[in-house]
């Protein structure tokens, strides 16, 4: 049974990958088979054994013993004999007699101590012999018992070189007939390995990416730079700073720069209605029909100011912000009557919400393409100011990829928006429409399952992800969602390098729009090795490198049910997947770190189908038979090629 190898497994632009799964399909075989060995046994000689020798004359002797007495008794009495025939004491006819009879009782006893000699040396050459078959007996045991065990030996250590041989890691991956990936809970980390494990792929199936970061976090800084020493020139605006320099949305029809406005206003006010949304619209539409097309932040909030009667409109006249005529025409367009007053809380209150997009496309400069973009929030700027700049943003795309022809490929253009939870319920709801309606991916994620994010969780045909929920309910509500009863298998090396990984704390973006404006600078050779550049350019990359070779190839693991407490403990770039498919709905954990594409044990093939090419090829495989092909290897990473 062979197995499939990293480098035999292709990225593929229809999936979109999550991370990777740990799964050993060949068990530890445990230790090797013990090799029998003869017993302790004096070693064999040619002559006899002294000690059984011994023992048997011992025991002749004892049983000889009265004949020997008795043949010593004759003896005596036949020398008595003739000694008295001698001296004419005993006649000699019957001294004669005497010795015949003395003599052949004798005789007799010595004849009966020969044959016990005889068969003391019998029964020591019988033992002999028998324990010499003994030892043939055993020896012909201990040479079977060795063959089976060579045979064994061979069984273990193929399955011990399959075991070591396999791999560890398998891509977790959803098809592109997924329209929109929703991701709940997650800490910054967490986040930014995701964003960046999402969008190097995405990159190096040719696609483009565009990132909304409203963490404050800096999720995407590794992604920018792993894009940069790629070769590409990633655009990076922070807000507000970058304002002036963002024209999002400057090509929008009036109606729908209205409707854009309007929503930006309503970022405040969570329980606003569609008719409240209908009557700030309209005030707006009514101003850039005065405004004309191309009309700007700085001209909208100074014709809502002559609305609403605040300050001086001869200031903004004289900045040529608005002219005469359609400050006359503004004065009139409501009318006069009760409805003033209504018209002017709600210009008040609309001016003061957009002064803070006054300055929006101000001075925007034509920029080069780029196939990675991220607009970010800088976290010095008002909590309050980047929620208006958020949904602006949000909503400006909305639009953008509404008047845009639906794509050929799917998520060939991807949008993330990090911290979606901040958006209101009615402008997320728009852009996975406009998303869906273009065949463009978009990922969500959500700090925590507020009733907005629960009611639109998973809603559609989008793939669910949980990470750590710190929050007790929440972990509830996500444990309920996936269900308790899965079993999961959780790597070791998860929680050893989400453990050791520096945070994102003090991490901030840095703008390249000054940068492009002042001249694109020169660089060196680009490096086009995916792996590589994770290790190098990536905080993860780097903290794997220093766990070393051993702590890489760590195959241990825990098993963990899908409770409420474990998901508040998983490790940082744990994430639990969740989508249907045509054989039921899966739920996978997944580890999220960029750097285990770089481990040497590590497909790109998910565990299903590198479990089938194992299962094919087991029947016909040998040990020395190469592997189950899985398609040609992926190219080097290009992202300059890759337009």
């Amino acid at each position: 049974m062979a197995d499939v190898h990293p480098e035999q497994a292709q990225l593929q632009a229809d999936r979109i990958y999550l991370g990777w799964q740990y799964m050993l399909l060949h068990p530890d075989p445990g230790e090797p088979p013990k090799r029998p060995s003869p017993a302790e046994e004096p070693p064999r000689e040619s002559t006899p054994d002294p000690e059984l020798v011994r023992r048997e004359r011992m025991q002749e002797d004892l049983l000889n013993r009265p004949v020997k007495i008795f043949r010593t008794f004759m003896a005596v009495l036949a020398v008595v004999i003739l000694v008295a025939a001698f001296a004419g004491a005993l006649g000699w006819s019957f001294a004669i007699i005497g010795l015949v009879a003395t003599g052949g009782v004798a005789g007799i006893c010595s004849y009966a101590v020969l044959q016990g000699d005889r068969a003391v040396r019998y029964r020591v050459r019988e033992r002999q012999a028998r324990d010499d078959r003994l030892r043939q007996e055993r020896d012909k045991e201990l040479f079977r018992a060795q063959e089976e065990h060579a045979e064994r030996y061979r069984d273990w250590q193929e399955l011990k070189d399959r075991y070591d041989r396999q791999l560890t890691w398998y891509g977790v991956a959803v098809p592109d007939e997924i329209d929109r990936v929703d991701v709940a809970g997650g800490t910054l980390p967490g986040w930014s390995a995701l964003v960046t494990l999402l969008g190097a792929t995405r990159l190096y199936s040719g696609g483009h990416l565009t990132v909304l970061d409203l963490s404050e976090g800096a999720i995407a800084k590794d992604l920018i730079e792993l894009a940069r020493r790629g070769g590409d020139d990633p655009l990076v605006w922070v807000l507000p700073v970058d304002l002036p320099k963002l024209d999002l949305g400057a090509t929008l029809k009036p109606e729908a720069f209205a409707d854009v406005l309007a929503h930006v206003v309503s970022v405040s006010e969570e329980h606003r209605t569609t008719r409240d949304l209908s009557f700030d619209n309209a005030i707006l539409e009514r101003v850039l029909d005065v405004l004309g097309e191309h009309a700007t932040i700085a001209q909208v909030t100074a014709a809502l100011r002559a609305l609403a009667q605040v300050g001086d409109p001869r200031d903004d006249l004289k900045y040529g912000l608005i002219t005469a005529e359609q400050l006359e025409r503004i004065g009139t367009m409501f009318g006069r009557g009760v409805s003033d007053r209504v018209v002017i809380e709600r210009a008040w209150a609309l001016e003061s919400q957009l002064r803070k997009l006054e300055t929006l496309g101000t001075e925007a400069v034509r920029l080069p393409p780029a196939r990675l973009r991220v607009v970010s929030m800088d976290r010095q700027a008002g909590v309050f100011g980047n929620r208006v700049l958020g949904t602006y943003v949000a909503t400006a795309l909305t639009h953008i990829l509404r008047q845009s022809p639906a794509s050929d490929r799917p998520w060939y253009h991807t949008i993330i928006v990090a911290g979606a939870d901040k958006l209101r319920g009615d402008v997320l709801d728009r852009l996975m429409d406009a998303c869906e309606t273009s065949r463009t991916g978009l990922v969500l994620t959500y700090r925590s399952l507020t009733p907005t994010v629960r009611e639109r969780l998973g809603r559609g045909h989008a793939a669910v992800a949980f990470m750590r929920l710190g929050n007790a309910e929440d972990a509830r509500v996500a444990s309920e969602h996936v269900g308790t009863e899965h079993r999961l298998e959780l790597a070791q090396l998860t929680e050893t390098i989400s453990a050791s990984v520096a945070g994102l704390d003090g991490a901030r973006y840095t703008s390249t729009i000054d940068q492009v404006e002042e001249g694109v600078e020169e660089r060196g050779e680009s490096r086009t090795d995916l792996k590589e550049d994770i290790t190098e350019s990536t905080e993860w990359g780097r903290t794997a490198d220093k766990i070393g070779e051993t702590e890489r190839v760590l195959q241990r693991s825990r098993e963990f049910l899908v409770e409420p407490h474990q998901l508040q403990q998983l490790p940082t770039t744990s994430v639990i997947v969740t989508d249907a498919t045509a054989d039921g709905r899966r739920v996978r954990l997944a580890d999220a770190n960029p750097a285990i594409l770089t481990f040497p044990r590590t497909t790109l093939a998910e565990l299903e189908e590198a479990r089938d090419a194992v299962l094919d090829m087991g029947e016909t495989a040998t040990p020395d038979e190469p592997p189950p092909n899985l398609g040609p290897p992926p190219p080097r990473l290009d992202w300059r090629k890759k337009g």
